[in-house]
């Protein structure tokens, strides 16, 4: 089961989640309180995260890319309505 594209428990995990966690084991790891164990642990769960994350980052850019005609423009909201 690759852990790089679920949660502990096996299911999917979204951007947001991801990057909760992310933020939940960096804190945990900067208290200094982990055994080193634990810490080896966060920390390879750690990457997985920013693996993941990065992976859907880019497939969002892909995506919008794709609905720009590969051409990014500046945002002009419709005044109209």
């Amino acid at each position: 089961m690759p852990a790089d594209s679920s949660a502990p428990g096996g299911e999917a995990i979204s951007f947001e989640k991801a990057l909760e966690e992310l933020e939940t084991l960096v804190s945990r790891m900067e208290d200094g309180k982990l055994p080193l164990e634990e810490s080896l642990e966060a920390y390879q769960r750690g990457t997985e995260l920013i693996k993941l994350c990065q992976a859907k980052l880019t497939a969002a850019q892909a995506r919008v890319a794709i609905l720009e005609g590969e051409a990014l423009r500046d945002f002009k909201p419709d005044r109209n309505g």
